[in-house]
């Protein structure tokens, strides 16, 4: 599955369904193929989102110091960090709110 969130206020931010997934279950939605997110919902997912990031970049940086603690090389990320991922998300998101308009996806 493909996830498509749209916006009229920003260009379309398409992703596979794995992480569309995450980006919805991290804004405390069930996956599902049809969705929106209404105007007066998008501060607080944008917070959510902003948070999940921080999270995660804590906990790779803690990573990296208990790796260079104990002498080890510092671990690389296997894939794309959630911060690249979510990123033109939460621009989707800023955009749509400072215009007042709603995110939809699978319509």
């Amino acid at each position: 599955m493909i996830y498509k969130f749209k916006s009229k206020a920003a260009a379309d931010v398409i992703m596979l369904g794995p992480q569309g997934e995450q980006i919805l279950r991290l804004l405390g939605r069930e996956p599902s193929a049809q969705g929106i997110l209404l105007k007066d919902q998008l501060t607080p997912a944008i917070a959510n989102l902003e948070r999940a990031v921080a999270e995660d970049e804590a906990r790779f940086a803690q990573a990296v110091a208990e790796a260079e603690a104990a002498g080890e090389p510092a671990p690389r990320r296997a894939e794309v960090s959630l911060k690249q991922r979510a990123w033109p998300f939460v621009e989707l998101l800023r955009y749509s709110l400072a215009a007042g308009q709603d995110v939809v996806w699978g319509v």
